[in-house]
Parts: C-alpha cells; structure tokens; sequence
C-alpha cells in the first residue's frame, strides 16, 4: 500500500520533479499550489506526511503549519524553506513542523529526512495525537476538554452523548449489553428505557460515522448490545 502525502508547493517545476520522483519512490502524492487548499487538503484526508514550502500564495507555509496545530491535525510536516533564512527555520519549528529542508536540496536528502519521520510517527503510533486525545478515521475526542470534531469541523454532542462517546470508548472492542449502558451512562436513577441507547447510539453514528447506515466504528451485535471499534 502506498503511503499517502501531501506536497503543498507552488513552483511548477518542482511540483513536477518531485512528484515524479516520489511516485516511484512508493508515494502516492497530492498536490496543492497554494496555502489555502494545502489547509483544507490536510484537514480533510489522511496523510503520512505533508512537504510545505513557506512561501505560498493565499495562505504561508507557516500559517498553514499553525492553524492545522491548532485544529490539533499532527501529521508529519517537513517544511521548505529558502536557503540561509535561518528565521524562517525557527518559526517553522516553533509553528509545530517535525523538520524542515533548505532549497536548493537533494533529492537523497529529501527522501532519507521523509522516511525518518515516517519512521518516527510508526514507532511512537499515537504519539502524534496529544495526551487525553482519541482518534479514529478523521474524528479526534478531547475527553478532557469534552471537544470532538470531524475532518477539522467541531461537532456539537449532547452530554449524553458524550458520556455514552466515551465509555464505549473506553471499553473498545468490548460487546456492552443495552442494560449495562442504561446503568453506567444513565445511571440506576434514571427510568429510560433500552430504546434510549438505540436513539443515541443512532445519532452517534450519524454525527460521526463516515456512512451512518454502514457503522465502522458503533457496531450493533444483535441480541448482545453495541461494540465500539477504533
């Protein structure tokens, strides 16, 4: 399986050489030539890794860099900068960038500093994503901070939902009767019925599954209960 990047870069042809290039390294590259779609591309696929000039049209390198820190997106960046801007280094670096490339660079050098990162992001698996931060597909889960969103877009859950969000996550993989989800989310006080779990089960999916009518990650074991998949 080729591993997916995103090379946001305007120079038409470095675009083409580095493409080129990286294809029959094993790369499946996608390109963006300014800083605004290069944002939006990296918030909406998932990537190994991402290549980013600095000096981009629309949006900087470094202000892309920032705000996809920001919507706490922590895909490898190796940044590009302009030889001897030492300044440009530092910010890039201090913005969230894992490295970064002078140009004019080798392509050797390119590739060698690429791999490094990749194998950086594998040995430490979820490292990239911050302590308290659950993610599965394109939804990341703040259970400190109780913020979810989806592809980068906050997405709004009861507290309820919430509750209910978390404890299947914490209990991954694990089949969990509609009865036991009554007691630990609702709680022995409460007087909802199992239906309760089935509507709110439903709007998780909807608000977070990929294709709702075809859950991944809520999944319904008939006769059982629910399971949770990351």
């Amino acid at each position: 399986m080729n591993k997916k990047l995103l090379l946001v870069e305007d120079e038409p042809g470095l675009i083409l050489t580095l493409t080129d290039r990286l294809e029959n390294e094993g790369f499946e590259v996608d390109v963006a030539t300014d800083g605004e779609i290069g944002f939006q591309k990296a918030q909406k696929n998932p990537y190994q890794i991402i290549i980013l000039d600095i000096m981009l049209p629309k949006k900087s390198g470094l202000d892309v860099c920032r705000d996809l820190r920001a919507k706490q997106i922590q895909t490898p960046i190796l940044m590009l900068t302009a030889k001897g801007q030492v300044i440009d280094k530092v910010l890039g670096l201090k913005m969230g960038a894992d490295d970064y490339l002078s140009k004019p660079f080798d392509f050797m050098e390119l590739t060698a500093r690429i791999e490094a990162l990749l194998r950086r992001s594998e040995f430490h698996g979820t490292k990239q994503i911050p302590k308290g931060v659950v993610q599965f597909d394109d939804v990341l889960v703040n259970e400190t901070s109780g913020d979810v969103s989806k592809s980068g877009q906050q997405i709004t859950l009861s507290a309820k939902e919430f509750h209910l969000l978390i404890f299947m996550i914490q209990h991954s993989a694990e089949i969990i009767s509609r009865e036991r989800l009554l007691d630990e989310v609702w709680g022995y006080d409460a007087m909802p019925t199992t239906r309760t779990v089935d509507v709110h089960m439903a709007w998780l999916r909807q608000k977070l599954e990929t294709d709702p009518k075809h859950p991944k990650h809520f999944l319904t074991v008939h006769g059982m209960g629910y399971k949770f998949l990351t």
